[in-house]
């Protein structure tokens, strides 16, 4: 019965050695066919690819399994929303109009099942983050964006790789503090009369209580896979390996 709402994020297609790619996306494909069978709607919560560029008529080689697995997945009847992240911010129209999944740049507020959702990727929502702000910006300039695309596939994929990492390095350097920003920014939503606030980004899974509604991070899939289920008023991160 496809009645549950279903969530992913920080999955990061391409970042690690082949034999650990192969084994990520089998994981991921065998996911996707579950969702068919379980689920309402499917939200990808940001970084399903460790980098991502798009250009008019060409989209970079490698996961078709996962695109295919996408498209099944919506031709069976499960919305997918794909909310993106600081690495696969690079889309054109091709996962909106060859595959069917609605596009966010931003976080977006939504009802499930008579609860109020906040959420987005994570990305930029920390207090001390202001350089990033500024960068994340700058990377999505729609003018420069398309000035990009201009630059061979094989250079501007190479390119776009470099910047991805670079990216992961600032993340991973950046000092934000003991406390997690991103609960920080949870609160505030929740205050604001959200009953879930749901991230990914820091690779942190946790599930905190604030009042009246909860702060959701969904983790990485470079760690432990895994997913979350939304079911009759009640969330849960599953394990999925």
């Amino acid at each position: 019965m496809n009645d549950s709402y279903l969530f992913i994020s920080d999955i990061h297609l391409g970042l690690q050695s082949p034999p650990v790619e192969k084994r990520k996306e089998r994981l991921l494909v065998k996911f996707l066919y579950h969702a068919q069978e379980i689920g309402k709607e499917l939200f990808i919560v940001g970084d399903l690819f460790d980098y991502w560029f798009e250009y008019k008529r060409v989209y970079q080689k490698g996961f078709f399994r996962t695109l295919t697995a996408l498209q099944d997945l919506i031709e069976n009847g499960v919305k997918v929303h794909y909310l993106i992240g600081n690495h696969d911010f690079m889309h054109i129209d091709f996962f909106k109009k060859d595959i069917g999944a609605s596009m966010y740049d931003n976080p977006i507020d939504i009802v499930l099942d008579g609860k109020r959702f906040f959420i987005g990727h994570g990305d930029g929502m920390v207090k001390n983050d202001m350089g990033y702000n500024i960068l994340k910006k700058f990377m999505r300039n729609k003018f420069l964006q398309k000035a990009y695309s201009l630059i061979h596939p094989d250079i501007g994929v190479t390119i776009a790789s470099s910047s991805s990492k670079s990216s992961r390095d600032y993340t991973s350097k950046k000092d934000y503090g003991e406390q997690d920003g991103l609960f920080d920014a949870a609160k505030m939503k929740i205050d604001e009369g959200f009953d879930f606030v749901l991230f990914g980004h820091l690779h942190k899974r946790c599930y905190l209580q604030y009042k009246n509604g909860v702060y959701i991070n969904l983790g990485s899939w470079l760690d432990a896979p895994c997913f979350g289920l939304y079911k009759e008023g009640k969330f849960e991160i599953v394990d999925w390996n």
